[in-house]
């Protein structure tokens, strides 16, 4: 058994321990989409069912479910939610697969690398548009709402995103609230969505909307690292994959003022172009990986995960809290 076999297997059983405690909803939670799909047309249930079978950890899925039954919930409006989550996130990563033209995701071929940007387009439509179908149908206008807003805030971080590729000069602010869109406002609304399922935890929509946005900065601040650390195996597509799409992350915004003016204009070079001429791959990474900057870069991913796990200490002790600190443990040190 290869080592990258036997991470991904560590990994996998770590997930399956943090999310112990809602290990029976998250089954529910498949079914509900395997459900979902077989009532759709056959066709966005291939597509759609080819994307989220592959190897998605359901992180925020289980926040849902883990933060619903921590403020004692009862019903089954978490399984719906948990579910809705995953199919917007789902949309999300249909639809950036097809911006940066990639091939490949977790280790298989894109959605859009086997059937065509239009299919793959209109199936990630489908998703988003059956997420806010599936809150009419409960009357949960707020919870529609909430999901709304964080998904115009993703739609307008890429839009920013796309603003800036191929430019070196991208500022850290600029690229801090980029992520705060794509990436946070998701995991933000996953987890403020179950104080909306009773009038008696409304008050914690938004301290639970922080924990998450913590979560989600967390998150992305390791994705970034794993750029530059992991390998193919691990990571499921290329390393230096940001690079080749024209994406600067905050490793590199670090590395800038460490470089002298030729390998500024180098690095220039790569970012503009995409390509490895100026630099080679091995290059880039001896760059980044003797300057530092790796390691800046984990103790502000360390930094959201603890300032998450601190979030914590005002709401209900019990198992589903203690998973959510692990939860954010996990991200923290997650390797692919």
């Amino acid at each position: 058994m290869t080592s990258a076999v036997v991470r991904s297997l560590r990994q996998a059983q770590q997930v399956r321990e943090v999310f112990g405690p809602v290990s029976d909803r998250l089954a529910a939670v498949e079914e509900f989409i395997a459900r979902e799909f077989e009532a759709a047309q056959p066709l966005v249930a291939e597509v759609g069912g080819y994307v989220l079978s592959s190897g998605g950890k359901r992180i925020r899925p289980a926040l849902v479910l883990l933060i619903s039954r921590m403020l004692g919930a009862k019903g089954e409006r978490d399984i719906r939610y948990g579910a809705v989550v995953e199919f917007i996130h789902s949309a999300t990563l249909i639809h950036d697969d097809i911006i940066d033209e990639s091939n490949l995701r977790r280790g298989k071929p894109t959605a859009n690398q086997r059937w065509g940007n239009q299919v793959t387009v209109l199936v990630g439509d489908w998703l988003y548009t059956r997420s806010m179908s599936l809150c009419l149908e409960f009357g949960d206008v707020e919870i529609m709402r909430l999901l709304t807003a964080a998904t115009l805030q993703m739609t307008e971080g890429e839009i920013m995103a796309d603003r800036v590729r191929w430019r070196l000069d991208l500022p850290e602010e600029l690229y801090t609230e980029i992520t705060r869109r794509k990436t946070a406002e998701l995991f933000a609304a996953a987890c403020a969505l179950p104080a909306l399922f009773q009038p008696s935890t409304l008050h914690l929509t938004e301290p639970l909307a922080d924990f998450g946005r913590d979560l989600g900065l967390c998150f992305q601040l390791v994705d970034d690292l794993l750029d530059f650390t992991a390998t193919q195996s691990r990571l499921g597509k290329p390393v230096l994959a940001d690079l080749r799409e024209g994406r600067v992350t905050l490793p590199i915004i670090l590395l800038l003022p460490r470089l002298d003016r030729d390998r500024r204009k180098h690095l220039e070079e790569v970012v503009s172009s995409g390509t490895f001429d100026a630099l080679s791959e091995q290059q880039v990474l001896d760059l980044v990986r003797t300057s530092g900057v790796l390691d800046e870069v984990q103790r502000r991913a360390t930094a959201h995960a603890e300032a998450a796990k601190n979030r914590l200490r005002g709401f209900p002790a019990g198992p589903e809290r203690e998973a959510l600190a692990r939860a954010a443990t996990l991200l923290v040190t997650r390797e692919m």
